[in-house]
């Protein structure tokens, strides 16, 4: 849970490493049809080229001038992941798990801010508890887009965007079983197959389906996860294509509630330290009921070799019913704490519609790609909420989980009802094979009403933004290609302050200066940059708890990334991430570390006597930080991860993965309240492949 309260692209072969790390799709030639898409993919795998969650239009990530990282499916398969914010633990940029290991929200900080989550291109929504969260099975890669990103995404945080992309369709019959068992009484049974449907192949199939529970990292806490998501793709005729996206998915447990005091966690005590494990909460009443149901699809249509207009919907439902207890503050008696308790029951209903046409020509020295988009977003939330803030006191060393339960009379009624039309228009020139220019423009319009009963207030507001964003990079012979970007970022707000107003939009612009390696001569990459991030009206915590809006904020910072294999079988991912954010009075801010590093390393035996054999391991360091409220120091942590697999055969593979090998006990961040990291995870699996 939060902290409270409140089209086609220019052919291009890169080295494999290349494209397996920087999460590679396969290229859509202009003058191809779809159909003969589908079947180079399955003659030709190596001719590829990545996403576009960049541009909205495929390019090579190295011949972009904007910050974008990529975990593909086997690095996720290979690190075992499990949820979201465990993927990109190996990327620069990007700190994930500040608060722990929660078992109901996925967290993340890119370069200093906060992010938008976004599936398929199309923004998740998540207002207050209300979180939308992607299984990470169900996945084929995951993006990251680093720094503001509202010129083709419409409203987001400055940080930028994850872009979760959903498992597709294949062309070639496959499928996959897998078991699962592991601490903290972890046991998963997941499944996914895929192939043609009809004996020419123009409609494709996949379906994959997962049955997970596991306890939580605080005693009396657990999750239980069922998730099916079928998907169909049609080959409509030789320009048409129609790929339908569905998933359903249901949690059931008992809430994580990771907030501690700095007193028992950061600071000594009279009476110890508080162990990690201490549930402030009420495992007999609390409850986590989550279900959430997507339906959408992706429509492309090809009029000739210059133009195509592709258009991506989805509706999507979330019904919550959360009750949740948790340490608020201190009664100052050295012993003893306030517990809040929560309420939240409800539903949100959304659907988003992005409709794009893409047009691309070349002239003896240009290659030129226009973009010109409308999309509509709209949120309905109807739901009702209780809370206070010192409900009953507990022992902080010695908590017992029993609580009054609360009338449903006491529960108050909250609507929030939010639409957003966006307008934007890209355009990026490729002169010479050298140089690469980009421009682009966005007009976003967003109505915001907020209902609450309790607070006895109806606010209802309009809020509106142009965003800009540019870009140069030159395209070096040898691989090297620097870069100079702009891009600004424009966030409306539906959640009210403690006087009932909404709160201001937030708005951020970044200036980054940057290069991109990856030699035709290497299978591997290597990506530098600089960045320069002003935010206004950002968030902060009060000493009281609560969330307030101060003036600006600034985060300057370097970070570098590489995947590279070092020998034909010996491959090393690693990064750095600098980091200087600062609130309006130039403090330094809270939560955010100066420094990261984290490098991985895997080897794979085939060849050898040891054939099938596939070790990996990796560490992974956060600076220390600071409690952005008391202004305390936050320690620095190291822990490792490690990983091993053995190929029986080509059907059969055996893996096991530690996360936290030395199972370190360490305070991951402090903002107000402290949160222990994540104890050692251990989990071993058995697939079996077709």
């Amino acid at each position: 849970m939060p902290p409270f309260p409140i089209p086609a692209a220019r052919p291009a072969r890169l080295p494999l490493a290349v494209r397996h790390a920087l999460g590679l799709t396969l290229l859509t030639l202009p003058v191809a049809t779809f159909a003969q898409d589908a079947a180079d993919a399955a003659g030709d795998p190596d001719t590829m080229v990545i996403s576009a969650t960049a541009l909205k239009v495929a390019t090579p990530l190295v011949e972009t001038p904007r910050a974008l990282s990529s975990v593909d499916r086997d690095e996720l398969d290979e690190r075992n992941v499990q949820r979201l914010d465990e993927s990109l633990r190996y990327r620069s940029g990007v700190l994930s798990g500040q608060y722990g290991a929660d078992n109901n929200t996925d967290w993340f900080k890119i370069r200093g801010f906060d992010q938008a989550t976004y599936q398929d291109g199309l923004r998740i929504y998540r207002t207050g508890y209300y979180q939308w969260l992607p299984e990470p099975y169900g996945l084929e890669r995951v993006d990251v887009f680093k720094g503001p990103a509202s010129i083709l995404y419409g409203e987001a945080p400055s940080g930028g965007l994850i872009n979760a992309v959903s498992k597709r369709p294949t062309a070639e019959r496959r499928g996959e079983v897998e078991i699962q068992a592991g601490n903290r009484h972890h046991r998963q049974f997941a499944f996914d197959t895929s192939g043609p449907a009809t004996e020419s192949g123009d409609v494709r199939y996949r379906l994959v389906g997962l049955y997970k529970e596991r306890d939580g990292d605080l005693d009396g806490t657990d999750n239980e996860r069922y998730y099916i998501a079928p998907s169909l793709e049609w080959d409509i005729s030789d320009d048409t294509r129609l790929t339908v996206l569905t998933s359903f998915q249901k949690d059931d447990g008992v809430p994580v509630n990771p907030f501690k005091l700095a007193y028992g966690t950061l600071e000594d005590t009279p009476f110890g330290k508080v162990d990690p494990r201490t549930n402030y909460g009420a495992p007999d009443y609390d409850k986590d009921e989550h279900t959430q149901t997507a339906l959408g699809y992706e429509f492309e249509h090809r009029f000739d070799d210059t133009w195509q207009f592709e258009q991506d919907f989805r509706y999507s439902h979330l019904d919550l019913d959360l009750r949740s207890t948790y340490m608020d503050f201190a009664t100052g008696d050295g012993r003893t704490a306030y517990r809040g308790h929560l309420q939240r029951k409800g539903d949100i209903d959304s659907f988003t519609i992005d409709n794009r046409m893409v047009g691309k020509w070349y002239t003896e020295r240009t290659e030129n790609t226009l973009l010109l988009g409308v999309d509509y977003q709209d949120l309905s939330l109807d739901g009702q909420e209780f809370d206070d803030y010192a409900y009953d006191i507990v022992d902080i060393f010695d908590p017992q989980g029993d609580i009054v339960a609360v009338p449903g009379d006491r529960l108050t009624r909250r609507q929030i009802d939010k639409d957003q039309l966006g307008l934007y228009v890209q355009d990026q020139l490729r002169i010479d094979d050298r140089w690469v220019l980009l421009g682009a423009v966005r007009y976003d319009h967003a109505d915001v009403r907020n209902v609450s009963e309790r607070e006895d207030t109806t606010v209802d507001e309009t809020q509106a933004a142009t965003s800009w964003s540019g870009g140069v990079m030159y395209l070096g012979a040898n691989g090297l290609n620097p870069y100079l970007s702009y891009t600004e970022s424009f966030q409306p707000e539906a959640q009210t302050n403690t006087a009932g107003a909404i709160f201001e939009e937030i708005k951020g612009k970044q200036w980054e200066l940057g290069v991109k390696y990856a030699p035709s001569t290497w299978d591997g990459y290597v990506t530098a940059a600089v960045f320069d991030i002003e935010e206004s009206n950002s968030f902060a915590t009060t000493p009281a708890g609560y969330q307030t809006q101060e003036g600006e904020r600034t985060s300057t910072g370097f970070e570098v990334e590489g995947v590279g294999y070092l020998t034909d079988a010996l491959k090393l991912t690693a990064a750095y991430t600098y980091t200087d954010a600062r609130d309006e009075d130039d403090e330094r801010a809270g939560l955010i570390p100066r420094h990261m590093a984290s490098a991985w390393l895997d080897y794979d035996f085939e060849g050898t006597a040891l054939n099938g054999l596939k070790i990996g391991a990796g560490v992974r360091h956060v600076g220390e930080s600071i409690d952005g409220t008391s202004r305390a120091t936050v320690p620095d942590y190291t822990v490792s991860d490690a990983m091993a697999s053995y190929a029986f055969n080509r059907h059969w593979t055996a893996q096991v993965n530690v996360n936290n090998v030395t199972d370190e006990e360490y305070v991951a961040s402090c903002d107000y309240w402290c949160y222990y990291g994540e104890s050692r995870s251990v989990i071993g699996s058995l697939k079996y492949r077709w």
